[in-house]
């Protein structure tokens, strides 16, 4: 496993997922006239282009890692969000602490859209948001030691056996995150599938490059705001787990 980052300039990380496979399924790209009117307003200021790699939401290969201190106007501690939906949780962390840069991957332009309203009725200026994979767009577009945090909340679980290889949290994807993760820096994860929470603990509690900050589950990270996605699995019965680890 990788316990460390890549020196600068070498070669980069295999994201250990074959080519074609990710770790989520696009929906409707149609916008309401709410959704289209925010993206017109909106999309060139906080939406991060990237050079487009033959598949939809991919990266070209030869794309080079984002100037953070260009993209956000100041260098600061980045965070960033993979799967940040409508920005719920994203929006509200961001403004809570505006010490931060925060970097959101989301490949559903609807969502990405209402992202932007809420960017705009919040007045926070410390998000941008790339549409694409985040996987390439880890490998790819930032180097090594460039996370202080990562969020992942609610990644979708996959529970049919014959789809778990799409899940995200995997050794390759640990291998991947610590190659861009400084030392210190932390990775907050949530599921409410309790399969696919003692997979993320399994993986991460193996990995050499990551400790857990709990003895196994972390409590309630106070600073994740309940969105209505967590309501609702709360309202049905299941159990959110947290976790907390952080880089060696």
């Amino acid at each position: 496993m990788t316990a460390g980052p890549r020196p600068a300039g070498g070669p980069r990380p295999s994201t250990g997922h074959r080519r074609g496979i990710v770790s989520y399924v696009r929906r409707t790209t149609r916008l309401t006239e709410t959704q289209q009117h925010a993206w017109d307003r909106f999309a060139d200021r906080w939406v991060v282009p990237v050079p487009e790699g033959p598949r939809e939401t991919s990266v070209d290969p030869s794309a080079e890692p984002f100037d953070l201190p260009a993209l956000f106007g100041r260098e600061a501690p980045l965070a960033v969000e993979i799967g940040s939906g409508s920005g719920e949780s994203l929006v509200a962390m961001a403004a809570a602490r505006p010490e931060l840069d925060v970097l959101a991957f989301e490949v559903y332009q609807p969502a990405v859209a209402s992202t932007l309203s809420r960017i705009n009725r919040a007045g926070v200026e410390n998000v941008r948001v790339v549409m694409a994979d985040a996987v390439e767009g880890l490998t790819l577009l930032l180097g090594p030691d460039a996370l202080s945090e990562l969020w992942l909340f609610f990644p979708d679980p996959w529970h049919k056996l014959k789809h778990r290889k799409r899940r995200l949290v995997t050794p390759a994807f640990a291998d991947l995150v610590a190659s861009r993760m400084r030392s210190g820096g932390q990775w907050h994860l949530a599921t409410d599938w309790q399969d696919y929470a003692n997979q993320m603990l399994r993986v991460l509690t193996e990995h050499e490059a990551f400790e857990n900050l709990h003895e196994q589950w972390a409590p309630r990270w106070e600073a994740r705001p309940v969105t209505k996605f967590e309501a609702k699995g709360t309202a049905v019965g299941r159990t959110i787990r947290d976790l907390t680890f952080r880089r060696r």
